[in-house]
Formats: C-alpha cells, structure tokens, sequence
C-alpha cells in the first residue's frame, strides 16, 4: 500500500473517488447524448468555465489578496473567513438567480410561477445583505467571546 501511495501520490480513497466521480461523469455524458439540446448545455459549460477561469478567478484571488493584505495576523484570517462565506453565498445566489435578473427567461418564469421575475434583484440585495449582516454578527459574538476569555484569564476558543 505504502509503494502505491509514493507511486500515485495519494492514498487508495483518492484513486476510489475520482474513478466514482469520472463513472458519474460518464454517464450524464452518455445519458445527455441522446438530447437535442445537448450542445446549448456543453456551450454554456464551456462558456461558464471560460468566463471563470479567464476572468472571476483572477479577480476573486486579487481581492482575497487585497483583504489579507488589509486585514493580516491570525484574527484577519478569522475576519476574512468571514467576509468570504457571505461572498460565496451571494454569488452563487446571484448565479441562480442572474437570468431572472437580467429578465431572460421571463414568460417562462411566469409560466411557472404566475409571479414576475421584476423583484428578483431587489429580494437577492436584502438576502445577500442578510448573509453579511448574520456573518457580521457571528464575526462580533466571536470576537467579544475571545476578549471575554482573554481578560479573565480563561482559555480563547
């Protein structure tokens, strides 16, 4: 086992689980062959990855940069992780919800529904503004709970 970990550079789990996950891949694959409208799925695939990798990751890392270098130390790490949560929520809400934004979609939508997509942005604000509003909360419970441990001598958690 030791000759197959220096071997593969992983432990046997790994191989198991990235095999799984291509078995899985394969088979969406081949059940999307039969669909008409496969294509329109890959080119927005491809598009989505494009338009990640070329452009969100890059500006993503250089902000997280800027937050670390702003913010420093172990408690700008505990700060940080604060702020990035609550991003990573919005945006992935915002991802969800951007066609209906935008009002792509909207007879569709309204098909489904029998509501409007109009207060879609309006509501993904207050949501978003409610993640970071909690994630600020936690971030000053925590950080009271640490200064109240340190000024009575007690162990911080």
């Amino acid at each position: 086992m030791t000759e197959f970990r220096r071997k593969y550079g992983a432990p046997l789990w790994h191989l198991s689980l990235l095999l799984g996950c291509f078995a899985v891949t394969g088979w969406i694959a081949l059940r999307l062959a039969g669909e008409p409208t496969a294509w329109r799925m890959l080119l927005w695939f491809i598009g989505a990855v494009i338009a990640h990798d070329l452009f969100l990751f890059p500006l993503y890392a250089l902000v997280d940069r800027a937050l670390r270098a702003k913010l420093g130390g172990a408690g700008g790490r505990s700060a940080l992780n604060h702020v990035r949560v609550p991003a990573l929520a919005s945006g992935l809400l915002l991802l969800v919800y951007l066609p209906g934004i935008l009002g792509l979609g909207g007879d569709t939508y309204t098909a489904a529904t029998g509501l409007t997509p109009q207060p879609l942005l309006a509501r993904w604000l207050v949501v978003s503004a409610a993640i970071f509003a909690g994630s600020a909360v936690l971030y000053a419970l925590r950080r009271r709970r640490l200064r109240a441990g340190v000024d009575i001598g007690g162990p911080a958690d």
